[in-house]
């Protein structure tokens, strides 16, 4: 997909990147530059969600031991 830069430095996202993306009128986006020199576009608030999930994980809390659990599934009391 090829898209045109505009005398003023801007370009129209093709549809098919931005249905991808789920982008709609005033979503973010962050272009990011890769290793290899080529450019990444990322919404900011999907990424900022990811790393709002990743802060949390293994952070659920104690939970019942190994015994509780069998002695539940066993229906005992």
């Amino acid at each position: 997909m090829a898209t045109t830069v505009t005398q003023s430095g801007q370009i129209t996202l093709p549809k098919a990147v931005r249905d991808q993306l789920g982008l709609t009128p005033g979503s973010q986006v962050d272009f990011r530059q890769a290793a290899d020199g080529s450019v990444i576009l990322v919404r900011v608030d999907q990424a900022s969600l990811a790393d709002r999930f990743d802060k949390l994980r293994g952070h659920a809390g104690a939970g019942p031991n190994t015994d509780a659990v069998m002695a539940l599934t066993r229906g005992e009391p």
